[in-house]
């Protein structure tokens, strides 16, 4: 999908980086971190500041009852592209993830409009609300209610660590209505593409300039506990002990092991929380619990592991007397790119003479659950180091500009083609 008019084409990547730079400044801990937390003062700030670049851009705005913000370059026609990423920043983090993909797209806008390209689809720029799980718990907020893969109830009820809900947050933050209507129909995008980070080291590695993703992976979030009668660490010998820790660990190495050894090799494992009661020295474990996020691009072998590490736990559990408990947190399927973003990305590389390289996005994204209503594809820039979610994230200049004439020469391609 390649528009034909389009052999001039000019990124405005100094006011871009200026946009960047002015966005981190709504943050709660000072530059060069970026803390923008879901629906709180920084984060409506940051809010307003990108409604206003979007109708700068002359694109008419809208925001949903979840807060997902929409600016929509009308088309001649019937049909709409979608792109974008979200605003909102782990408390520490840098300025680069997604939103090179929110004002990137109304950067990609502008260059269009300044080149003469109209539109036969309309071009939406998203701004997703609530990509990090900092608040809630629960990442891709915004886009799993478009996408309808969780339950506009569940979220309203929501608390955070304060006990505050998501129904009062939104309201606070202005935001009112049905959450359940926010969800898409199938017909509402043709196509959504997103442009983000790559978040990891490939493309500096490999020395290419533009990451065309196949395929976003995807986790199944697992919270496991033992729990014994523990006891006094000298007290309690070894053959009677009900230990809960040692089960455990025992189970965090099994998993770590299906990861190496699934036949995917996109397939891991991480056990990022342990927790342990009483947590005392001198006393024997009496409960025990851990997470595991396992993703990966094949449902069937991510299935694989998950379905390895909870017969162990029920086997370890009854071999040693324990009580055991296991909650899903989540299980989201993974999503491939669709071939025909796939070969709109690889031509504007190839329009613009940029080296790429296909590349499987291990983090998600909420492209992810786009694809359960539209095709779906992403656009990588490389990212230094592969460093994310850090005060030192840097994506240069150059690599933003060279990513936004691929996103904008996409739209384009995507807006106009069959």
């Amino acid at each position: 999908m390649r528009p034909s008019h389009l052999d001039e084409l000019s990124i405005d990547v100094e006011r871009l980086t200026g946009e960047l730079d002015q966005l981190a400044t709504y943050s709660d801990t000072p530059a060069p971190s970026v803390t923008r937390v879901l629906f709180t003062p920084r984060d409506v700030e940051g809010r307003a500041y990108v409604k206003a670049l979007m109708r700068d851009a002359g694109l008419s705005v809208r925001e949903d009852a979840a807060g997902n913000i929409f600016g929509r370059w009308q088309g001649r026609a019937d049909g709409a592209v979608g792109t974008g990423s979200h605003c909102d920043a782990i408390p520490h983090a840098g300025k680069y993830d997604g939103t090179v993909g929110v004002l990137g797209g109304i950067a990609a806008v502008r260059s269009l409009k300044a080149a003469g390209f109209s539109p036969r689809r309309s071009i939406d720029v998203i701004m997703f609300t609530s990509e990090e799980p900092t608040r809630f718990g629960i990442g891709c907020v915004g886009s799993r209610l478009l996408g309808g893969a969780i339950a506009a109830a569940g979220v309203d009820a929501l608390t955070d660590a304060d006990g505050i809900s998501f129904a009062t947050a939104r309201s606070q933050a202005g935001y009112e209505g049905d959450l359940a209507a926010v969800e898409l129909t199938e017909q509402h995008y043709d196509f959504f593409v997103e442009l983000h980070i790559e978040q990891g080291p490939e493309l500096e590695r490999q020395g290419k300039d533009i990451g065309v993703v196949s395929a976003i992976a995807a986790p199944a979030s697992l919270r496991v506990s033992f729990e014994g009668d523990g006891g006094h660490a000298g007290t309690v010998l070894m053959g009677t002990r009900q230990d809960a820790l040692v089960p455990l660990a025992r189970l965090i190495a099994l998993a770590e092991d299906l990861a190496r050894t699934s036949e995917n090799p996109d397939t891991v494992a991480t056990t990022g929380i342990v927790e342990v009661h009483p947590g005392a020295i001198n006393s024997i474990p009496r409960r025990a619990t851990a997470t595991f996020d396992i993703r990966g691009t094949d449902l069937t072998a991510r299935q694989r592991v998950v379905d390895g590490v909870l017969d162990e736990a029920r086997r370890l559990a009854d071999a040693r007397g324990l009580g055991l408990e296991v909650e899903t947190i989540n299980a989201d399927p993974p999503a491939e790119t669709h071939p025909a973003i796939v070969d709109a990305v690889v031509a504007a590389c190839e329009d613009e003479r940029f080296g790429h390289t296909s590349l499987v996005s291990r983090a998600y994204h909420d492209a992810l659950f786009m694809a359960r209503k539209v095709p779906m594809g992403m656009i990588f820039v490389p990212s230094k180091d592969g460093i994310s979610h850090r005060p030192d994230e840097f994506t240069t200049p150059d690599e933003i500009r060279r990513g936004v004439a691929v996103l904008a020469r996409t739209l384009a391609g995507l807006a106009d083609g069959a």
